[in-house]
């Protein structure tokens, strides 16, 4: 299956093992809730699951690297203890708390949350000294004579052997002990990710026109050479950095991160077209409605593939504007929310203040420290801090009496209203300009169709367009949703007459 399946089959595993009955008593009887074992490739996402399935189930997350650790670490130290069988005194060996299962209980005790995820990487590249350990750990829960706390689910994850010479086999007691899941690269998949993750545009769209360089492992006689999705998204960070700097980044740059020399090489060529056409059809005079008849007939004769480089240039910008769109929203919707709590307070409106401020900051070092924050989470915990704190600092130095406190906090809060309002316009026009620009230069063509999908497809753009409308879109988007319609009815006549 692919990386969204097997993320919705872990979640659907864990609610599975964490609900009770009547009584108080997991459904499925502790014993009986096996570890997932999630086997794939490297670099397709295995991780990055599991911190989205915590954020999304609430839970907490203990993530280790189990090639980092020996068998001291995992097992603990042992020291002798002495005890009493019937009339005779014996001495003991027994073991330290495992500093795995020290970090659980930590992470219980620094956030509150009793259940979580104990999350295995690398389990099958273990040392031999340490593999009796683990695989005791799999399939009775314990190190030595300490036991992982009810609650917390055993995830597992590995490389199948053509990805790792250092990998161990899993005997037949063990496989019959896990839920093995296998998973396989799948770029429609990660490019849902890659949107809401706001991968470089120049990416998106050279594996949209070179499916096949998404992810690929070739021997050479140097070694393995290879393109993953993780090298993909680390190059993305380092691209977007860079254009912040006005650095440039060179062939040998792209093959750090991309280290199959063909494909490297063939996206440092794709990155210099992507820049040039950028200028040459000036994107952002585009966005202002500034293009000329002239870019218009331009790219109305350019072959397909600059069609779509164009489109991805579009998108992009759009997608970032969308997402400073949404990012304010969020912000304001939550100081919004904790305004209202402050004028329900009993307290003065400085005290309530700080009593949200702290409030905020403990929500954001538990998200932390459970290691299930998302993302874009901390970044609006974070920006309503600021606020908070921007509140108090105005109150003290102005020296706003009592009674007018709240109303100066309103309109300092107003401020932000604003800004969220300005947001929503500048996307709007953005997303009409476009279509303006497009409709001249395309009109009813295949090229349309593909930028409404597009625009579907971006979790950003998506998002402004429900909330907020764009007649542009609806009205290219109808053959589309024709289409879809017809399908759907197809379907249902097919699977009735199967009945």
């Amino acid at each position: 299956m692919n990386i969204k399946q097997a993320k919705q089959e872990i979640k659907n595993t864990i609610r599975a093992y964490l609900a009770k009955d009547e009584f108080d008593q997991y459904r499925i009887p502790v014993m009986r809730q096996r570890p997932v074992l999630l086997m794939g490739p490297p670099g397709i996402g295995k991780t990055q699951i599991m911190e989205q399935i915590a954020y999304e189930t609430g839970i907490a997350l203990v993530a280790y690297t189990i090639t980092h650790h020996t068998r001291q670490s995992a097992l603990g130290l042992p020291f002798i203890q002495e005890r009493k069988f019937g009339e005779k005194s014996f001495s003991v060996t027994e073991y330290t708390m495992s500093e795995i299962l020290a970090t659980v209980y930590q992470t219980m005790e620094d956030t509150g949350l009793r259940e979580g995820i104990l999350f295995l990487d690398e389990i099958n590249c273990i040392s031999e000294t340490l593999a009796p350990m683990m695989l005791q750990f799999l399939q009775c829960k314990t190190f030595g004579n300490q036991k992982l706390p009810d609650g917390w689910i055993i995830v597992a994850a590995g490389n199948p052997p053509e990805y790792n010479k250092s990998v161990r086999e899993f005997d037949v007691v063990t496989l019959d002990r896990v839920k093995r899941i296998d998973v396989e690269q799948d770029f429609s998949v990660w490019k849902e990710y890659a949107y809401q993750k706001g991968i470089h545009g120049a990416i998106l769209t050279y594996l949209e026109i070179h499916k096949e360089n998404f992810y690929a492992f070739e021997a050479s006689a140097d070694g393995v050479q290879f393109a993953t999705a993780r090298g993909w998204e680390d190059l993305s960070e380092l691209l977007l950095t860079y254009e912040q700097m006005g650095i440039q980044p060179d062939r040998e740059v792209i093959g750090q991160y991309i280290q199959l020399p063909r494909i490297a090489r063939d996206f440092a060529n794709y990155l210099e077209l992507y820049a040039k056409y950028r200028q040459i059809y000036h994107i952002e005079d585009i966005l202002s409605e500034h293009w000329t008849k002239l870019s218009a007939a331009e790219l109305s004769s350019a072959p397909f593939d600059e069609k779509l480089s164009v489109l991805g240039l579009l998108i992009a910008r759009l997608g970032e504007s969308a997402c400073a769109c949404r990012r304010q929203e969020q912000l304001t919707e939550e100081l919004h929310a904790c305004l209202i709590r402050v004028k329900q307070a009993a307290t003065s409106v400085s005290d309530a203040l700080s009593a949200e401020l702290q409030n905020t900051h403990t929500r954001l070092i538990h998200r932390l420290q459970a290691q299930n924050a998302d993302p874009e989470e901390q970044r609006m915990l974070r920006g309503t801090a600021a606020h908070l704190e921007r509140y108090l600092h105005v109150l003290e130095q102005e020296r706003i009496p009592e009674n007018a406190a709240f109303e100066r906090v309103r309109e300092l809060f107003q401020e932000q209203v604003a800004i969220r309002g300005e947001w929503v316009t500048k996307t709007g026009f953005q997303l009409n300009a476009a279509f303006a620009f497009l409709e001249e230069a395309l009109g009813e063509s295949q090229e349309m169709v593909i930028f409404a999908t597009e625009l579907t497809a971006n979790a950003h753009t998506s998002w402004y367009i429900q909330n907020f409308g764009c007649d542009a879109y609806f009205r290219h988007n109808q053959s589309l949703l024709f289409d879809d319609t017809r399908t759907q009815i197809l379907n249902s006549i097919a699977a009735a007459r199967e009945e």
